[in-house]
């Protein structure tokens, strides 16, 4: 239990209201894996003034704090032990204005991404990031995972969106850095120090996001290629003959399109089981017509070429989200293998078939029943990697890990292309880091938090 001059100063910083403690804090902090919170006691302060108070206390007392947001993440970034204390942004969700002809909007960290795409369209804009959790995530914890999603080919990862951000330290100092200017080259960026850091240099508290002009078409197609070959050069073709409208391209590997359509997903097929490989193209511009008819011919050539063997394109809204559902289906491999691993990779798309042909068979050889499944953002480099071990035990997960790791350190790839290292990736980092990067790292962390309070035991040991 926290410390009972702490746990006073504390309700002093956020008010009865702000503090959980007890069993009420498993209900408010349970992650979107199921991981328990073993913190006995949570704040939610309503303001950065209240985050610092926090952290001032929380620095004096040496108690350590894991910042939360949306509780999404997959890699265990924001477990807690009985030691630790949350400190959640949830309360902090406002959307402090829009400055449509400057196209940016601020807002505080625990708005939650659909919301802020919802009044961005109100506004005549968009802001560019989406990803399957949406609906829950929020912008701070975004940006504390520099988080990436369907639409990196064409609007960058996080990082590319946001023009300025406030931040508070260990010690309680706000940092704060609201640029609102594409342009601003005055010294260090130091927004950049934050943005994937993962609350362990400090906790967002506000962010000038930036935006761009709402689309006025969107073209979605669904195409089946006969391998990947065929695939990544359809990707050349079409963001050739697009213009700069391409957003979004998937990949789909007939394991996983199969494994999320038919019978035991309870999804029928967009096209039918049986071609090498399956892609999912996404178009925005700003023409309806015009823009309808090009996406249309640069398929027909596709077509015509032998590029693609065949293809649907969403004529509706409900067309649309139904050639999308199959791919963010990600946890039907859990609801029909039970126990999966699920692992966010990237790597030079010269080196996926290899990669993903020697996995296969080495999970193969070493777990009987062991089943792998794959899709991607393909234009980007990354892969989401799901194994179904047919096993639930320790030994045979850090198994897994080891074979689905180490042969990226050979080839240029990385153990996280999206989702962060958190806890569960932290033994992997020297994969993807050289030593001298993992001492900056720790140089970094030593500097900013010195007495080790924020987010401890994540990112680096």
């Amino acid at each position: 239990m926290l410390d009972s001059t702490l746990l006073a100063e504390l309700r002093a910083a956020v008010g009865e209201q702000g503090l959980v403690t007890g069993e009420r804090v498993r209900e408010c902090a349970l992650d979107v894996q199921g991981h328990v919170p073993g913190a006995q006691a949570l704040v939610r302060p309503r303001s950065t003034e209240q985050v610092a108070a926090v952290l001032r206390a929380c620095h004096a007392h040496r108690q350590p704090v894991v910042p939360q947001g949306g509780r999404t993440g997959l890699v265990e970034g924001t477990v807690t032990t009985a030691r630790e204390l949350i400190l959640s942004l949830e309360l902090m969700n406002r959307i402090e204005r829009v400055d449509a002809p400057g196209r940016s909007m601020r807002v505080e960290s625990g708005v939650i991404l659909q919301r802020a795409q919802e009044e961005a369209e109100r506004h005549d804009l968009m802001f560019p990031l989406d990803l399957g959790a949406r609906g829950s995530c929020t912008i701070g914890g975004n940006i504390a995972t520099n988080a990436g999603g369907v639409r990196v080919v064409r609007f960058g990862m996080m990082r590319n969106l946001v023009l300025g951000l406030e931040a508070v330290l260990a010690d309680g100092t706000v940092l704060c850095s609201l640029n609102r200017m594409l342009k601003n080259n005055a010294g260090y960026d130091l927004k950049q120090l934050f943005i994937g850091s993962e609350g362990t240099l400090g906790v967002v508290t506000r962010a000038e996001l930036k935006l761009v002009a709402r689309p006025r078409s969107v073209g979605t197609a669904f195409v089946a290629c006969r391998d990947l070959a065929g695939l990544v050069q359809l990707l050349g073709e079409m963001d050739a003959r697009l213009g700069g409208q391409l957003a979004a391209f998937e990949a789909l590997w007939p394991d996983y399109y199969e494994l999320t359509t038919g019978t035991r997903a309870g999804r029928n097929p967009v096209l039918q089981h049986g071609y090498g490989m399956y892609g999912l193209i996404e178009t925005l511009g700003s023409d309806v017509e015009s823009d309808e008819a090009r996406f249309e011919r640069a398929l027909t050539a596709a077509l015509e070429e032998g590029l693609v063997l065949d293809a649907v394109i969403a004529k509706s809204e409900a067309e649309r989200r139904t050639i999308w559902e199959p791919r963010e289906d990600v946890w039907q491999a859990q609801r029909q293998y039970g126990t999966t691993l699920n692992f966010d990779v990237s790597l030079p798309i010269e080196e996926m078939q290899a990669y993903l042909g020697h996995l296969r068979v080495v999970i193969g050889d070493e777990f009987a029943q062991g089943r792998v499944f794959v899709f991607g953002h393909i234009a980007d480099g990354n892969l989401h990697v799901i194994v179904a071990p047919g096993r639930d035990d320790e030994a045979s997960r850090e198994r897994v890990e080891q074979l689905v790791y180490a042969p990226l350190a050979a080839i240029g790839g990385s153990i996280s292309a999206e989702h962060g290292i958190g806890l569960e990736r932290r033994a992997h980092l020297q994969l993807s880091r050289t030593p001298q990067e993992i001492a900056t790292m720790h140089a970094l962390k030593a500097a900013l938090d010195p007495r080790g309070i924020l987010n401890p035991g994540k990112v680096i040991a």
